[in-house]
This record gives structure tokens, C-alpha cells and sequence, in this order.
């Protein structure tokens, strides 16, 4: 059974995507974990007629997801470089100095809060990883253990005081319970203050196929529209709205109390965009699913073909996406000998539910494999910066989606 939608609490989510059962895409196993059973949960997409609301059909509790956390922000060079980047323009934006406090929810390694804490501004990070609790440390960066929610909001203020701004890079995605995550928004910001998200905007998804960015921590899809609602319905109002190029597409939306700020005209401009390119119609999610079946087709043959022909395979980058994309498609070391990923916490680990093994960059020089599977294709131009001696002795890469392409 389908659960109400996450934004309207209408009964009317209708499935367009099934992408099988899978395990918990950030889970990477230990050696001694592979003989265990492995927990696998319902990836299946569906699309509110209510309220027009992309959102996962099944849901896995977040205390299952994000408690022991392996992705890190400080992996990539990009990220670092668009936090600070973000930290000067809100700051600026905002006129944010040493008395203002900045929250950050979902803070992983404090990345974002280091650029802040550059500036002068007093931060704080709210995040349930345990693991992660170090690097926020080692920063010298205040932390909050645990969930952001309207019960968690009250025992922050108390303790640090209310926000001039909140952020939730890449996190918003992650909120089952949006509407209590609103009033501890509501509850934690300083009147006038700004909630500021940036997330994976639905319609560069839709373009670019990535039927990869799916699985169960994002719960939701976001275009503006849906976004405008739920913010509305509260007593709160998308008051800018602008694509970014991050992650090949972003959306970064700043919101306020309603009457507290002025709409920027590139709310209109995007919310008539998306209306234009049917975002709220359903036959654009079925005409999605069709063509993530033809990827699924062109890539496995791709790939069958040139192991057949005896050329050695392997992947780079072992994001989130990447558990999707090798469940799916169902390639396993069979296919892939290794996977070449930046991040110490994942090196030494395989990959959930196919069991790739992870390795150092330092192994595709060393192994030298002919092709290579670009798993983090959001990230291909840092990548092929990182890589350009393994390009130089001949190696190549495979681009997985819109299309399949070989660089």
C-alpha cells in the first residue's frame, strides 16, 4: 500500500518506477559482513495527482539510513569549492557577521560550516551520524546529535539560540516528515531569518534520465511547485528560487515567513517553466520509466560486449547512485573487478547488494582496466581532471546516462 503524500496527505500517489528491491544504498559492507543477510526494501517511484509531488511509494525509517553514514562532502574537490563559494554569497546576501547564527541540517563533515566559521559567523550542525561526529570535531564545530524536528528545534534554541539562517544542502531530499520539519524551521529562525536549500531539482533529473538518483534516503523529488505548496500551507513562502549547474542540476531555494521577504521574480519564471515542460503531468514520469528501461538495455549490452571480447572493466565513484544503477542493472564483480572511489571510509568495503569491491584511486594505474564505469557521472569534468594519466595510457570511460556514451 502506498503511504498519504508527503506534501497534501492525499491518498492519490500513483507508481511509474519500480526499481526492484534493493539494499540500503550507503550501506557498504566489511569482508566479514558479506556472508550475512543482506535487508532489502521496495524502490518504487510514484507521482501525487494531488498535489503534483514526486516521492517514494515505500519508505525505510530514517534511524536506518543515516545513524552510521559513509559519504562525506570533503571527498570531492567540487563540493569543497561550492560550499565556500555559497557560504560568501549568503553571507553577503544576507549580511550575516559574528552575532548571527548559522544552522546547517544534515551537516555530514562540517564542510559548510568551516566556510561559515571562516567568515565569522557563529555555526552549529545538526546531524544523527555518529560516525561523523569527528570531523565536525576535529573543525571545531558545534554539533546537535540527532534529527532536526520541531522537538528537537525547541531543545536548540534553547541551548544555542535562534538562526538568522538554516541551510540543508542535499539534505531536504531526506524528510519523510515534512510538515513537522517545517515548524521546527518555523520555530529555530530569528523573524526575518531564511531557510536555504539546495537539492537535486526533478527536472534536470528528468533530462538527464538519472534514474540513479533514486533510492531510499531521497523520499522526494523536488520540483518548485510542490515546494511552494508545502512551504505555503505553513504559514511560509518560497521567496527566491534558481537552477544551479551542481551535481548536473540543482535547485537552491530560499524561504521565509510569509510577509518577511520579497518574491524574486524567478519564482514566477521557474514555476512557469516547469508547468511548460509538463512536471505536472503524468504521462511525463511514464515516458521516464520507458526510457530508464532502454538504458538499463544499451548499458548491460555495452558492457556484456566488451567483456566478451576480453577487455578488463572496472567502475570510478561509489556514491549513493551507484548502488542504484548496479542493483538495477544487476552487475556485480562479475562484470566489474573493482570500484576506484576517493573516500577512506568506503575503501576496503563492497558495494550494497552486488559486492563490488572498493578500492584507492591509486588502483587504476595500477591495474590499468581498459574501461571504466563512471558511477559519479555528476562529477565527470573533476574525475577526468583526476584521471588524465589513465586517459593518457589509452583507459577509457563510460558514461552511463542520458545515454551511453564511451569518452
Amino acid at each position: 500500500m502506498a503511504s498519504e503524500c508527503l506534501v497534501c496527505a492525499s491518498a492519490s500517489v500513483e507508481e511509474f518506477l519500480d526499481l526492484g528491491r534493493t539494499a540500503l544504498a550507503n550501506k557498504f559492507l566489511t569482508a566479514e559482513e558479506l556472508d550475512r543477510r543482506e535487508e532489502k526494501y521496495p524502490l518504487r517511484v510514484g507521482f501525487c495527482h494531488g498535489c503534483g509531488h514526486v516521492q517514494l511509494v515505500e519508505r525505510v525509517p530514517p534511524s536506518a539510513m543515516f545513524t552510521d553514514y559513509l559519504y562525506i562532502s570533503s571527498a570531492s574537490d567540487t563540493l569543497k569549492s561550492h560550499f565556500d563559494e555559497l557560504s560568501a554569497t549568503l553571507v553577503d546576501r544576507y549580511r550575516l557577521g559574528a552575532a548571527d547564527l548559522v544552522i546547517d541540517v544534515g551537516c555530514n563533515d562540517a564542510s559548510l560550516l568551516s566556510c561559515f566559521r571562516r567568515r565569522g559567523v557563529k555555526t552549529l550542525g545538526v546531524d544523527p551520524a555518529v560516525n561523523l561526529a569527528e570531523f565536525a570535531s576535529a573543525a571545531g564545530i558545534e554539533r546537535y546529535q540527532g534529527f532536526f524536528s520541531s522537538a528537537t528545534a525547541r531543545e536548540i534554541v534553547d541551548r544555542w539560540g535562534r538562526a538568522s539562517l538554516i541551510t540543508a544542502t542535499n539534505t531536504f531530499p531526506h524528510i519523510p516528515a515534512l510538515r513537522d520539519f517545517v515548524a521546527g524551521i518555523d520555530l529555530a529562525l530569528v523573524p526575518g531569518g531564511t531557510f536555504v536549500i539546495e537539492a537535486h531539482y526533478l527536472v534536470d533529473l528528468l533530462d538527464q534520465l538519472a534514474f540513479d538518483t533514486v533510492y531510499h534516503e531521497h523520499v522526494s523529488y523536488w520540483a518548485l511547485g510542490p515546494m511552494v505548496r508545502l512551504f505555503d500551507h505553513y504559514g511560509m513562502e518560497v521567496v527566491g528560487a534558481e537552477r544551479l549547474a551542481l551535481h548536473h542540476g540543482q535547485l537552491r531555494v530560499a524561504v521565509r515567513r510569509r510577509g518577511e521577504g520579497r518574491v524574486d521574480p524567478g519564482v514566477r519564471e521557474l514555476l512557469a517553466m516547469e508547468d511548460e515542460r509538463g512536471i505536472g503531468a503524468f504521462a511525463t514520469y511514464r515516458a521516464f520509466s520507458e526510457k530508464t528501461q532502454r538504458i538499463k538495455h544499451d548499458l548491460l549490452r555495452t558492457l556484456r560486449e566488451l567483456k566478451d571480447k576480453g577487455h578488463r572493466l572496472a567502475g570510478y565513484g561509489a556514491p549513493a547512485k551507484a548502488s542504484t544503477l548496479l542493483e538495477f542493472l544487476e552487475i556485480g564483480p562479475e562484470l566489474l573487478e573493482f570500484i576506484a572511489d576517493r573516500s577512506p571510509l568506503k575503501q576496503g568495503r563492497y558495494t550494497p547488494g552486488t559486492h563490488v569491491p572498493i578500492v584507492a584511486p591509486e588502483r587504476l594505474m595500477a591495474e590499468r582496466p581498459d574501461y571504466v564505469l563512471l558511477l559519479a557521472w555528476n562529477f565527470v569534468d573533476e574525475i577526468v581532471k583526476q584521471q588524465v594519466a589513465f586517459l593518457e595510457q589509452g583507459g577509457r570511460f563510460i558514461l552511463p546516462v542520458p545515454e551511453v556514451r564511451i569518452l
